[in-house]
């Protein structure tokens, strides 16, 4: 496990004020905000970051935001930092699975 946790890889970025509103791809993200989980993948500079950060700007919940790198393949390195994110918004979870990764 990593010595210490990237704060920045955990930083949920602000929305830009020049966005251009996807209104279609923020009501698909809407209709599944009762799941626990939203995923979205493409390739790098399809806009994921901004569309993801307008998205979270209209949501009542806070996110939880993590940012991977090729370094976090492995599985201790990516469950610490994915447990470091979910704890951002739930500070009590996942504190058995942080000892057991150390």
């Amino acid at each position: 496990m990593p010595t210490s946790i990237l704060a920045t890889k955990l930083f949920v970025p602000s929305p830009r004020p020049d966005l251009i509103t996807r209104t279609r791809l923020i009501e698909r993200l809407d209709a599944g905000r009762h799941r626990k989980l939203t995923l979205v993948c493409a390739p790098a500079g399809f806009g994921k970051t901004t569309l993801v950060t307008a998205w979270n700007a209209t949501s009542p919940r806070p996110p939880a935001w993590l940012a991977l790198d090729e370094e976090d393949s492995d599985a201790t390195r990516f469950f610490a930092y994915f447990v470091s994110a979910l704890r951002t918004v739930t500070p009590h979870l996942g504190e058995s699975v942080l000892k057991a990764l150390q």
